[in-house]
């Protein structure tokens, strides 16, 4: 059974890998079409990708330190910690499809 759960632990850190890997290549692209053409909603888009990216890599992190014994208030810290550049990347996400 201690295999299975590493097994499965293993699976678990690949995807969130492929997942920080497409983030970050969304956001590359979003950055090489803001330098073709500069403008104001290309520049919202690429900064709310990057924030997005940092959402997934944050939220790997935080999953990797909260898997020991902390207490319920730490964990709604981390929670919300992994929660705000999600925010602030669909917000601004959502300003350069609005602008």
């Amino acid at each position: 059974m201690q295999s299975g759960v590493a097994i499965a632990r293993g699976a678990l850190v690949l995807m969130r890998m492929v997942v920080f890997g497409l983030t970050l290549g969304i956001t590359l692209i979003s950055f090489q079409a803001y330098r073709k053409r500069p403008s104001e909603r290309l520049q919202y888009a690429f900064v709310g990708f990057a924030f997005i990216s940092m959402g997934v890599a944050v939220t790997s992190v935080i999953t990797q330190l909260s898997t020991g014994r902390i207490g319920p208030l730490a964990v709604v810290f981390f929670q919300m910690a992994e929660t705000i550049p999600f925010i602030i990347g669909f917000a601004m996400l959502y300003v350069s499809l609005y602008r």
